[in-house]
């Protein structure tokens, strides 16, 4: 199936800006999915001072602590899973994505300025992915301070602020280790989603 749809997508005649175009039209699909989340998440966040007052008073009682947390969610009619079950929906569409840009196809044989999209940089070192690698960490820079700014309203354990700073980064080192075109994939994606939260948040109430 991946391969099929590999070979269908090469038809386009230029497989590396097929790439970029079908991804974008499947994000453009997992939209209304997207806004589900981010409404799920500024929901929460409105709520955020009264979990923090529960959390300094059952702080030791995990138990009590979840159960009253929950009173606090249902009586304002927000789920304690909102913002997140939207966007476990999307993880097989990107799935998908990851296997149409690493199985074996036609697709795999195009070039993207004369480097082959099946290339992987360790046995290239081509040019075109440090270009790549240098996109995904001006985009893994953005995402982290839009990120930081999230935190200043919405309160963030401790241990996630670390994770925050270093997690965007990630996507370099994965794209290192893949085809060109799962790296073409991976900004693409990216992009997308630091553009679309950052647009959904300013204009949803």
């Amino acid at each position: 199936m991946f391969a099929d749809l590999g070979a269908a997508l090469a038809s386009f005649g230029a497989p590396a800006l097929a790439i970029v175009l079908f991804t974008m039209a499947v994000r453009l699909m997992l939209h209304p999915l997207a806004r589900a989340a981010v409404r799920g998440e500024k929901a929460k966040a409105k709520l955020a001072p009264e979990i923090q007052k529960l959390q300094k008073k059952y702080g030791k009682d995990v138990m009590r602590l979840s159960e009253e947390s929950q009173k606090v969610y249902k009586a304002n009619g927000v789920s304690m899973f909102a913002g997140i079950l939207p966007m476990l929906a999307t993880m097989p569409f990107f799935m998908v994505m990851y296997q149409v840009a690493t199985t074996p196809s036609p697709l795999l044989e195009g070039t993207f300025f004369g480097i082959s999209l099946s290339a992987h940089f360790v046995s290239t070192f081509a040019w075109v992915f440090f270009v790549l690698f240098g996109l995904l960490a001006v985009v893994a820079y953005l995402t982290v301070r839009w990120q930081q700014s999230r935190m200043t309203t919405t309160p963030t354990p401790g241990f996630m602020t670390g994770l925050v700073k270093v997690m965007p980064f990630m996507t370099i080192l994965v794209a290192a280790y893949l085809p060109l075109a799962a790296g073409l994939y991976l900004l693409t994606t990216t992009t997308w989603t630091i553009a679309e939260r950052a647009l959904l948040y300013r204009i949803l109430s």
